[in-house]
């Protein structure tokens, strides 16, 4: 059984993890897509489409598959870090 202070520390760092992928999330899902037009004047090199476009269409489905599993795997060392890790 974990200590209290173990737990708060834990619940703490989770927390912190959980808003900061919030965060990335709203920015990536909303703030991204108030600038479409202006972002639409540049335009990717290679694919020849505008990077609003892209970034509309699926970059930001990109972002959020990506962020989910860094943020497993995060948690994942965090668990582990304070001894409540599940075992595999």
């Amino acid at each position: 059984m974990a200590s209290q202070s173990n737990t708060d520390a834990h619940w703490r760092k989770t927390t912190r993890l959980m808003f900061m992928h919030l965060g990335v999330w709203f920015f990536f899902g909303y703030v991204i897509h108030m600038f479409v037009k202006p972002l639409n004047t540049i335009v990717i090199p290679v694919l020849g489409f505008p990077l609003g476009f892209y970034m509309a269409a699926q970059g930001s489905l990109i972002v959020f598959v990506v962020m989910l599993f860094m943020f497993a795997k995060q948690q994942d060392k965090i668990d582990r870090e304070f001894g409540m890790a599940e075992d595999d």
